[in-house]
């Protein structure tokens, strides 16, 4: 690993070096009309060069981890070497459960270190990607930031080490679902601690299902049933109601578990064996339970394993909820046959167009979405080694996107139902075609390689969450046009500063190393905005500056 990592180390040294190379020859020929674009290449080249001394820092770390490896081995026999600078090193903090134990697996911090190093490539190339430089200059730089992305991507895979990692990843999804389950069906329905959930918030699927898995996990943070409120019959999207598209959520019946039981508001803790939920939205204190909290007897595990803990936590919850019945699961069948997904990787497009564009969201056209596409192709290219023949999924409320994109891109295979799409349009919605509809696009998205959409859009993040907990790690496999991701109605998404930052203009904000940050988004340009808890400034900063502070939560009812 650290071979591979020097050498991504030194070609971002040989980038830097060609991209001051030729801007200073572009500015010789120019003359003082070029005094601009060459600022605008100075700040560029600055931003890199700081971004290339934190990629030290990392060789160094990694140099000194090798070298207290390498002290612990020979302590064993007695032959610890006199000069050894592993000394100096903090002793880390334990992590709890660590379930690492694998001849193909790095330790946790290597693991870590690791993800964070694609990361920051990640970083650099958006930030890269955001700077208006020469052309050819530019498309250079670009491709040359690809190749690197791609060299990363392949170090998930080397010597197998991705199999041990999909095989622990899944170990921990069947330990939550096992746990889960075991709360859902109770040995007595009239004895057991039961939440009810209000299925009809007054929003749409996406929001809805995100509701019940509000509801799921409240009850499975206070070691309660979760219930639907008259089994879910009255479910708005179906006249059949809940089961008509999903499995019952318990082996218990509304009538079986609550009766005539009177329902008491929700509180934590309470006395009542029946409690009824209402909206996150109408919560004056937030439980620290509720999203993006991790339990802490998985934290460890997951942060080594996998690059988003708390979607991966949620996602499993969505699992358990969209257990389909025989009936969707036939049709859910015959919708991913009619892509070929056993020939290559197809990209997922989410297309909002109707509901909030131009209220909660902006709108997006096709060639930003297929640009970001594009991208991830030339990267999975360098990745493989071969060319690759493009296919992408669209899953849209707009029956115009298909046909636009088969018209405007015609090297791209398009998959896509422009009938589902006409049943996601406002005066079609809340019937079991529209039902079925965006249940087979949240599906599809699911399966996936790679997702581009807007994570303000509900739909969006309930195919990206699917994905997580089906053992390959898929948190960074998505790139978003708008918003980072969220849970609606979640405690604060905070980071930790890892590296100092001035601020070099009055957008931005000082960071000390040690500082947390209430992160408010990410701008896809190398730049998050958030709120310095430290100084109670708001303003912009170097995302690759700060690491992700997860919340955790004991979660009683989680089985060893």
């Amino acid at each position: 690993m650290f071979k591979c990592i020097a050498a991504v180390g030194t070609v971002v040294w040989m980038t830097m070096f060609l991209f001051l190379y030729l801007q200073l020859s572009n500015n010789q020929t120019s003359g003082g009309d070029s005094i601009r674009a060459w600022r605008q290449t100075k700040e560029a080249i600055d931003k890199l060069q700081e971004q290339n001394e934190n990629l030290k820092d990392i060789l160094e770390n990694e140099r000194r981890e090798r070298n207290e490896q390498h002290r612990k081995i020979m302590e064993q026999t007695h032959q610890v070497p006199v000069n050894s600078d592993s000394q100096s090193l903090p002793k880390p903090e334990p992590i709890k459960q660590i379930i690492l134990k694998s001849s193909k697996l790095g330790s946790v911090e290597q693991e870590v270190q690791k993800r964070m190093l694609d990361d920051r490539i990640r970083e650099m190339f958006y930030l890269l990607h955001s700077q208006t430089i020469e052309n050819s200059t530019k498309t250079l730089l670009e491709n040359q930031m690809i190749s690197l992305m791609g060299l990363s991507a392949k170090l998930e895979k080397l010597e197998g080490s991705e199999d041990e990692r999909i095989k622990k990843r899944s170990e921990i999804t069947n330990r939550i679902m096992k746990s889960i389950k075991k709360l859902q069906n109770p040995k007595s329905c009239g004895e057991a601690n039961t939440l009810v959930c209000n299925l009809d918030k007054e929003c749409g699927f996406g929001c809805q299902l995100h509701h019940v898995t509000y509801c799921a996990i409240t009850a499975f943070a206070t070691k309660r049933m979760l219930i639907l409120k008259r089994d879910g019959s009255s479910w708005k999207y179906s006249s059949r109601g809940w089961t008509s598209v999903f499995e019952p959520i318990s082996k218990c019946s509304f009538d079986e578990a609550v009766g005539k039981t009177e329902l008491k508001p929700f509180t934590d803790p309470s006395p009542a064996r029946v409690v009824s939920l209402g909206i996150v939205d109408s919560l004056l204190t937030k439980p620290t339970f509720l999203p993006q909290a991790v339990p802490e007897q998985l934290l460890g595990n997951l942060t080594a394993l996998h690059s988003h803990p708390p979607a991966f936590f949620v996602g499993t919850f969505i699992s358990y909820l969209m257990r389909f019945n025989s009936d969707t699961k036939e049709k859910l069948e015959e919708a991913v046959k009619a892509i070929p997904f056993d020939k290559g990787p197809v990209v997922g497009l989410q297309i909002r167009r109707t509901d909030k564009v131009g209220t909660e969201a902006a709108f997006h056209g096709l060639k930003e979405y297929m640009e970001w596409t594009e991208i991830w192709f030339k990267v999975e290219e360098k990745r493989q080694g071969k060319p690759l023949k493009r296919r992408i999924f669209i899953a849209s409320d707009d029956p115009t996107v298909v046909p636009e994109a088969k018209n405007d891109y015609p090297d791209y295979e398009v998959f896509g139902s422009t009938e589902i799409a006409k049943t996601a349009q406002l005066n079609n919605r809340y019937t079991d075609a529209s039902l079925m509809g965006v249940i087979t696009d949240i599906y599809i998205l699911s399966k996936v390689d790679y997702l581009v959409c807007t994570f303000s859009s509900q739909v969006c993040r309930m195919g990206y969450e699917l994905r997580q907990p089906m053992g390959a790690d898929d948190g960074s496999k998505f790139h978003s046009l708008d918003d980072i991701y969220y849970f609606g109605g979640q405690q604060a998404h905070e980071v930790i500063v890892i590296e100092d930052h001035v601020a070099l203009n009055n957008k931005e904000i000082d960071l000390k190393v040690g500082d947390k940050v209430g992160i408010a988004g990410n701008h896809w340009n190398g730049y998050s905005k958030g709120t310095n808890r430290r100084t109670y400034k708001e303003g912009v900063f170097p995302s690759y500056k700060v690491v992700n502070d997860w919340r955790q939560f004991n979660f009683e009812a989680l089985l060893d």
